[in-house]
């Protein structure tokens, strides 16, 4: 048993490849959390949530309602970010990983204002997939950039 236990934690095995379904709504999740923080989850943060993972994961309009869905689910079921983070962080590039900030991003400007809440978790979830200051800042500096806001 001590053996299974240290083998678990010291695995070179590398991760698998996404298991998309489970994946995809990790991040759809952290996103929606990304939506609720300053109370208010408007039609804009929905359609930012919906066209980001459309784009990220090339779903059909029902498979983004769907996963959109799946995901409101698990946040409203879940009680921490970390069971989010803690898959994506284990089974997406660092490429994937920056992209996913910069999905968070949008999610966080679509109603044209950063709540300081929003702040922290943006910050908070950045360091839990393992994305630097600097690349968080460079993806946020490129979502801005897109929607012609200030930040």
């Amino acid at each position: 048993m001590l053996q299974h236990i240290k083998n678990l934690f010291s695995s070179t095995e590398a991760p698998r490849k996404h298991a998309p379904h489970e994946l995809h709504i990790a991040a759809g999740a952290l996103l929606i959390e990304a939506a609720l923080l300053d109370g208010h989850f408007d039609q804009r943060e929905r359609v930012a949530i919906e066209n980001a993972l459309r784009r990220k994961f090339a779903l059909s309009p029902a498979e983004t309602a769907d996963l959109v869905a799946a995901a409101e689910q698990k946040v409203a079921a879940s009680t921490q970010l970390f069971e989010f983070t803690r898959l994506i962080a284990r089974h997406f590039s660092e490429e994937e990983r920056i992209e996913l900030v910069e999905m968070l991003c949008e999610v966080i400007y679509a109603d044209g204002t950063l709540h300081e809440h929003e702040a922290s978790l943006f910050r908070r979830a950045s360091e839990l997939i393992h994305v630097s200051d600097r690349d968080r800042g460079e993806a946020r500096k490129r979502v801005l950039a897109r929607l012609g806001a200030k930040g």
